[in-house]
Parts: C-alpha cells; sequence; structure tokens
C-alpha cells in the first residue's frame, strides 16, 4: 500500500463537489477551518455550481476532478459533500498523474466509490472523512473534526469506544476498508470492487429500509465476502425505515443475525458513518481492533 505524505504548514488543499450540489456558503465554515489550522485552499469550480441534482455536468464534474488530481501543487482533495455522481464519471478519470504523485482523497458517502477505486486498482491510502457539513457543527472543536487534523499530520488514531451487547470479543489486525454499504454494494462485479478477504471492513449507510440492509448483508455473505474478513466495524445506519407492515428486527438485529456465525471480532455503534459522531478512518492503511466487555479500541498501526 501506498499512503500519501502527511500535510505540512502551507500546503495546498482542494475543494470539490465530485457528486451532488452544494451552496458555497455551506463550505465557508470549512474553509476558514482549515486556513487556521495553516493550509491554502483552493476551491474547485463544482462548489457552488449547480445542474439539477448535481454539482454541474458529467464533463464539468470530471474536469475539476482531474484538475486536482494532476496538480502537484495540491496535497489533498477534500469532497465538500457526498450524494450521488461519481458512478457516472469513475470510467473516465486519468489516474496516471495521481499515481506517481498521490494525495489524499477525503469524504465519505458517494466518495466510497472513489475510495474504493483507488484502493482496488492503484493501492492507495484514502481518508473516509467528515465533509464540509461537519465543520458547522461546533467547529474545530468536535472532536471528530479533530480526527482529520490529527490524520492530516500522522498522528496516529487510538480510538477507544463503550461496549456494546452485540459486539463479538477478540483481538485481531489487517488492513482496513470501507465506507457506506449501498456503495460498496454497488461496486460488486466492477473494477472498484474491494478486495475483502483478511480485511477489516466498516460499513455504515442512511435512509434505507431495514429489509434492502437485510439483502445488502446477504448480497455481501452469499459473494463469500464475509467469511475471510479479520474484523467487522458496524458504523451508523442513520435514518432507517420500515415497511408498513414491520420488518420485524431493528437494524443491528438484521446485521447481527448475518453475521453471528463468524469467529473473528465484531464491534457495533461505531462512531462512523452519516452523524456528527464520524471519526476519520484512512482506507488502505493498517488498524488492530480489539474489543472486549468493557470497551472497543480501534488503533492504527
Amino acid at each position: 500500500m501506498k499512503t500519501p505524505q502527511k500535510l505540512l504548514k502551507g500546503d495546498c488543499i482542494g475543494i470539490i463537489c465530485p457528486s451532488g450540489f452544494m451552496e458555497l456558503k455551506k463550505v465557508n465554515k470549512a474553509i476558514i477551518t482549515l486556513e487556521t489550522w495553516g493550509y491554502k485552499v483552493r476551491v474547485g469550480k463544482t462548489v457552488g455550481n449547480q445542474h439539477n441534482y448535481f454539482s454541474g455536468t458529467d464533463d464539468e464534474r470530471l474536469e475539476d476532478l482531474q484538475q486536482m488530481l494532476d496538480d502537484k501543487n495540491i496535497k489533498a482533495i477534500f469532497c465538500a459533500r457526498g450524494g450521488y455522481g461519481l458512478t457516472r464519471i469513475i470510467d473516465k478519470i486519468n489516474f496516471t498523474k495521481f499515481k506517481k504523485n498521490p494525495k489524499w482523497i477525503i469524504g465519505y458517502s458517494d466518495i466510497t466509490l472513489l475510495q474504493s477505486h483507488i484502493f482496488r486498482q492503484y493501492k492507495i491510502a484514502t481518508m473516509h472523512s467528515p465533509m464540509a457539513a461537519a465543520f458547522n457543527e461546533k467547529g474545530d472543536k468536535n472532536i471528530y473534526i479533530q480526527s482529520l487534523q490529527k490524520a492530516f499530520v500522522d498522528k496516529k488514531a487510538n480510538y477507544k469506544i463503550a461496549a456494546n451487547e452485540l459486539n463479538s470479543l477478540g483481538t485481531s489486525e489487517g488492513v482496513l476498508i470501507g465506507g457506506n454499504l449501498s456503495l460498496i454494494i454497488h461496486t460488486i462485479g466492477t473494477s472498484s470492487q474491494y478486495s475483502f478477504k483478511n480485511k477489516i471492513l466498516f460499513i455504515e449507510d442512511i435512509g434505507e429500509y431495514i429489509y434492502n440492509v437485510d439483502r445488502m448483508l446477504l448480497q455481501l455473505k452469499r459473494a463469500g465476502f464475509l467469511k475471510d474478513l479479520k474484523g467487522l466495524i458496524i458504523g451508523g445506519f442513520t435514518d432507517m425505515k420500515d415497511t408498513i407492515i414491520p420488518f420485524g428486527k431493528s437494524v443491528y438485529e438484521v446485521i447481527r443475525e448475518h453475521v453471528a456465525e463468524y469467529n473473528y471480532p465484531i464491534c457495533f455503534n461505531f462512531p462512523v458513518g452519516h452523524q456528527t459522531e464520524n471519526y476519520v478512518l484512512k482506507i488502505g492503511c493498517h488498524y488492530k481492533l480489539s474489543i472486549t466487555k468493557n470497551r472497543t479500541n480501534l488503533k492504527e498501526q
């Protein structure tokens, strides 16, 4: 695995919206905070731009992302929001210069597709991270935003969280992969699909029907992707929906049912996902997952 270099004071961070539309005023706090941390910021053409649902046409979003990938002066690319749109341009992106000069790709949600593609094709680490809207919640006093600041300077993460009754106890180490469950499922059978064997997988999602989460877990299971993991981290599953005739189980109960047979450590309710509680996780980096009766510890190695 290749890990992009840590950021130094004065380095330039590019901000783009490669998927859905976001108003510029909602990005301003993130810009100010990054500058306060000592970085230069270059705002891409897609930020504040709108073409129906998207932050520009496919060509406009591709061009903005491509320019940031190719520019040696840009040391990290911060995606202001997710939504939907990367699938429409992923196969047109040229990663030639990016491979020679890797830089951090930062974001989550729809950005999972870009991150899984980079992991699969180029074995380059990326950051699953809070995006622009999170900077409007307590600013840099938000511990989850602070986790991004620490990640920029390569301070190793060491997250300790409360125990959960659904957890499976144990300790393991491995390369961390994951992100939005719907996007992970969406990549199966494509050139962007993760390799799951011997990995620690984390998943999160938002706004799904419980029965669809059940179906997605079965998809992973039937494909053989769950049996050879080193560990599993279940993040936030927020704003879940149920059918008129109730499915009969909570989303965590559904997930627990499908993974109960595996012997590796499994953590529930980890603070990652479409919620305020969203720690930075470096996809492609090595972590140690320790789960005891008293707490869960995820430590970057």
